[in-house]
């Protein structure tokens, strides 16, 4: 299932199936753009000393896309944001696929860069998706909105 909200400045998006990085990059280009940025995270095998078989995200998806079209409009008024594109799935997500993708294009490159990584960290503490990590020893943890990921 896919939920999303898109228009010429923005696209905004909820889905189960694999994210299509190269769709959202092609959205983000502009003929006044010096800069795209784009960031994506992807299951990781290990952190720490605990080996993950997969995560598993939740998300109330009309809620997220509600906040996600809030933060891209944060950022235009912080940023000179062309385009913005915040993306994420849910369901099943396998070691080394993507979860999340998020991408800026901005006349410059710094702006591009500090408006990116404004997004995914405020995505990362907002948007009502929860996600459970499986691990290789059977265990579980849930890992709510607002517990950053600094690896």
């Amino acid at each position: 299932m896919s939920h999303e909200r898109k228009t010429e400045e923005e696209w905004v998006r909820v889905q189960e199936r694999p994210l299509d990085v190269s769709a959202l990059e092609a959205f983000l280009r502009h003929p006044r753009a010096g800069g795209v940025c784009v960031f994506v995270g992807t299951t990781r095998a290990v952190t720490g000393s605990v080996v993950t078989e997969e995560l598993r995200y939740e998300a109330f998806s009309e809620m997220a896309l509600d906040e996600m079209k809030r933060l891209a409009a944060e950022a235009s008024v912080r940023w000179p944001v062309l385009r913005a594109a915040l993306h994420h799935r849910t369901g099943v997500v396998p070691v080394a696929e993507a979860s999340v993708a998020v991408g800026v294009a901005t006349p410059h490159r710094a702006d591009s860069f500090e408006a990116c990584r404004f997004l995914i960290d405020r995505l990362k503490e907002t948007v009502p998706v929860w996600k459970k990590e499986i691990y290789a020893d059977g265990s579980t943890e849930w890992v709510e909105p607002g517990k950053t990921d600094q690896g």
